[in-house]
This record gives structure tokens, C-alpha cells and sequence, in this order.
């Protein structure tokens, strides 16, 4: 008799790692320019004050971990506090911030590019590549997810390697007086300017601690998921939060009021402190770690639109397709088309578009949070949020503060988003129930509040997401 293989379950280290990669992305080494250029030495103070925010969200995420042990994060908890057709919404926004991630990435991979091959400045040879990247992601994911784990491990390799290496041999190359001046002369004018410079840095470094609401998407391949989610959260958050403020103190320690001049202020702070051979170590760093995210994206984004499809029978069976390697073509082919419209957007602007898109995902998991308190439904289990409904509204507060600071070009495409998927909703999700005979069994059962196996189907979103 042949014994069943049962798949090894991810240990809390392999959840804390896998947190690190996920948020550790291109925004560390090309931001802090931006972050600088509107709060000097202050940009500090702005990272200290978004990861302290920010946290109070993935407290509200390690919250609603411990109360579900499937898969599906956002998409799980909005479905079981607010219904089939929020939970839809969630899960087509998570796509869209899916694609916006992998866009933000191939642009990123560009800019760096850019910053010391001057042929990239011309635009037809910039798109020519960019195209070139995604059609080479889309093709390669056409034959299945042999190279994925590969290059995802050299990507986290490379990305750690170098942030260790500039903040241990970067240490020894700061000036105090490069520390100076603590605010910059257009901040300092006012209260009114000072708050707008703020809400500019604080936005754009919220968008490099975004990447935490991953780590719940692939709950059910998890051990003791209710317990060591929360916990990876939280050491997640203190990690990358230690990572990002040593960056961006040594990197202004070095470079001054340089920082502001170059578009990879890292590598330069490097070279500034080395010589070449330091430039051209972190570059290489740089571009490895941003060629894994983008590839990884290009993996798991169509993944997830497919397993909305076929899984959950929220899109129509064909978005679902799969070729005989078991790859989701249609899936492939869509994400690759809205990453190709985005990629024609500025690294700002799709920065801008994941925060948004974040803002989505966190606002509805907050109320959440909220109703589950209020109501009693979906017990804690090894962790529970202290202070009543003190930090949820908090994390509210904070999550709605971010409005003010998004572009009209940022809100207004996620209004047609949200527009697109609530007529495609209302139009295929008639058609579906109506050849399905009404209500899915499983909905009906989650009205009933029944424990069954369809539940369970509902609860394991995403499972495809990370494998």
C-alpha cells in the first residue's frame, strides 16, 4: 500500500522570511530620494511614523488571522463580515494590485536601468524592453512554475545580501555634518507646508511596509496559522521597520543633501563611500532583487485570478483556463495586458495605485475586525487584539488620513476598477446563479452557519496564490 505524502506545512520562520521578501521590494532602494526631497533628515521621523501606523493595521490583519485558518486574507474576511459581492470586489482588487505590483517592479527595473545605461532615456528603446520583460514572464509562465522557486530564492538572497552589506560596511562612512538640515526650507515655512510635505513622504513610504497583508493570503499552508501569523506580523513589522530607518540614516549619513539627486540614492551613497566596485555591487543587487519580485508577480498575479474563476465560481470558467503544463492562460494573457498599460506610467504613480489599492483591502478588514468584536462570531484563537475597539478605529483613522494624499489620477482609477467589477458582477453573477439554480450551496450554508466542506472551499481562497 502506498502511503499518502502529506505536503509540509510553513513553519513560523518560513512565514517571518516569507513576510520579509514580500515587503522588501524596489520602493527600498529607489524611495528614499523621494522621501528626502520632501522631509530631509526628518524622512526619519516620517518611516518611524508610518511603520507605527501601519502596524496598527497588521495588528488588525493578526486579528482576523487568528479567527480564520484558511487562505484568502482581505478576500476571506470581508466575505464572511459582508458578503459574496464584497468579498468579489476584494478579490478583483487584489488582482488589480497584483498587476500594479508587477508594473511598479518592471518600471523599477527600468528606472535602475536607466540611471547609468543612457540608451534607456530614450523612450521607443525603454518600452521596447519593458514590453520585451513582460512577454518574456508571460511566456515563460506559459510552461508552469519550474523556474519560480529559483528565482524567487535568488531574488531574496540577493535583496537581503545587499541591505546587510551597505548598513554594515556603511556605517563607518557617515559624516555628522551630513545630518543638516533637519527640515527643508519649503517645509519649514508653515504649518500648511510642513503638513503637505509630511502627507507626500508619508504616503510614499507607507507604500514600503503595503506588502504585510500578503502574508495571511496563504493561511491553510501554514502551521498553526491562528498563532504564527500574528506573530510573524508583528516581528515582520519591528524587522523591515529596524532595516528601513538603518538604510535611510546611513544613506543621508554618506550622501548629505545629495540624496536628493540621484535616482538609486543606495548605490550611490556606495559608491560615494567605496568606490565603483560598491556602485556596481548594490546595482547588481538591486536588479536581481527587482527582476525576482516583478517575475514572482508575474507568476502568482494570473494564479489568483484563476483561482477566483474556477475555486470560487466568482468569474466565468474560462477566465480559469489552464494549458496542459496546469498554467492559467487567459490568466497570463489578461494580467499581462493591464501590466502593459500600467508600465506606460511613472514608478510614482503605480506607487500611488498600491496604496490605493491597499487602502481597499485594509479599510473593509478593519470594519471587520470591528463587527467580529461587536457580534461574537469567529472566535480568537492564540491571539487576541487588546483595548477593545481602540485600535481598529485607530487603524481607521489612519487608513482613512491616506485619502487626502492620492492624486485624482490615482482615485479616479479606482473608481472605474470598482465601476467595472460591480457591473461585471451584477451581469455575469446573475447568469452564473442562474445556471448554478440560485444561490450557491456554499452560500447557503455560510447563511446557516454550517462547518461543512464547501464551507471550507470558500475559506481556502488562495491557496495557488504562494505555491
Amino acid at each position: 500500500m502506498v502511503k499518502k505524502t502529506v505536503p509540509k506545512k510553513l513553519t513560523f520562520m518560513s512565514i517571518y522570511f516569507l513576510g520579509i521578501n514580500g515587503i522588501i521590494g524596489s520602493g527600498a532602494f529607489l524611495l528614499p530620494q523621494s522621501i528626502y526631497k520632501d522631509m530631509d533628515l526628518l524622512s526619519v521621523v516620517v518611516l518611524l511614523s508610518a511603520a507605527l501606523t501601519v502596524g496598527l493595521i497588521a495588528l488588525c490583519y493578526a486579528d482576523l488571522a487568528s479567527r480564520f485558518t484558511g487562505s484568502g486574507a482581505a478576500w476571506l474576511y470581508s466575505y464572511n463580515a459582508f458578503g459574496r459581492f464584497a468579498g468579489y470586489e476584494l478579490g478583483v482588487f487584489t488582482w488589480f494590485l497584483g498587476c500594479c505590483t508587477y508594473a511598479a517592479e518592471v518600471v523599477a527595473f527600468l528606472t535602475t536601468l536607466k540611471s547609468f545605461v543612457p540608451a534607456f532615456n530614450q523612450s521607443s528603446v525603454y518600452f521596447a524592453v519593458g514590453i520585451g520583460l513582460v512577454l518574456l514572464f508571460s511566456i515563460i509562465n506559459f510552461f508552469g512554475r519550474a523556474l519560480v522557486k529559483i528565482i524567487d530564492n535568488t531574488s531574496s538572497i540577493a535583496k537581503l545580501s545587499t541591505i546587510i552589506l551597505f548598513i554594515i560596511v556603511g556605517m563607518f562612512f557617515m559624516h555628522i555634518a551630513n545630518f543638516h538640515p533637519v527640515l527643508p526650507a519649503a517645509a519649514a515655512k508653515g504649518v500648511g507646508p510642513f503638513f503637505h510635505h509630511f502627507g507626500a513622504a508619508f504616503s510614499v513610504v507607507f507604500y514600503l511596509f503595503s506588502g504585510f497583508s500578503f502574508i495571511p493570503i496563504a493561511a491553510s499552508q501554514m502551521k498553526d496559522p491562528a498563532k504564527n501569523i500574528p506573530r510573524a506580523l508583528v516581528a515582520v513589522m519591528v524587522t523591515v521597520t529596524i532595516l528601513y530607518t538603518l538604510m535611510v540614516l546611513i544613506a543621508i549619513g554618506i550622501l548629505g543633501h545629495k540624496m536628493s539627486w540621484y535616482t538609486i540614492p543606495i548605490a550611490n551613497a556606495f559608491k560615494s563611500a567605496v568606490g565603483e566596485w560598491g556602485y556596481v555591487i548594490i546595482i547588481i543587487g538591486v536588479l536581481l532583487s527587482i527582476f525576482g519580485v516583478a517575475f514572482t508577480c508575474s507568476f502568482n498575479t494570473p494564479a489568483l485570478i484563476a483561482s477566483l474563476a474556477l475555486e470560487h465560481q466568482l468569474l466565468p470558467n474560462w477566465v480559469g483556463k489552464k494549458n496542459k503544463f496546469d498554467a492559467p492562460w487567459v490568466g497570463i494573457i489578461l494580467t499581462a495586458a493591464v501590466t502593459l498599460l500600467l508600465i506606460t506610467q511613472s514608478y510614482l504613480f503605480l506607487v500611488g495605485c498600491i496604496v490605493l489599492a491597499s487602502f481597499v483591502q485594509y479599510v473593509p478588514s478593519i470594519f471587520a475586525v470591528i463587527k467580529f468584536k461587536h457580534t461574537g462570531q469567529y472566535p480568537n484563537h492564540g491571539f487576541k487584539l487588546p483595548g477593545g475597539y481602540t485600535i481598529p478605529i485607530l487603524a481607521l483613522l489612519v487608513a482613512c488620513y491616506l485619502i487626502f494624499n492620492f492624486t485624482w489620477e490615482t482615485i479616479l482609477l479606482s473608481i472605474v476598477v470598482a465601476a467595472v467589477t460591480a457591473v461585471l458582477y451584477l451581469f455575469l453573477g446573475k447568469k452564473r446563479l442562474a445556471k448554478m439554480g440560485g444561490i450557491p450551496t456554499a452560500v447557503r450554508e455560510k447563511k446557516n452557519h454550517s462547518n461543512t466542506v464547501e464551507k471550507k472551499k470558500l475559506i481556502d481562497l488562495i491557496t495557488v496564490y504562494l505555491e
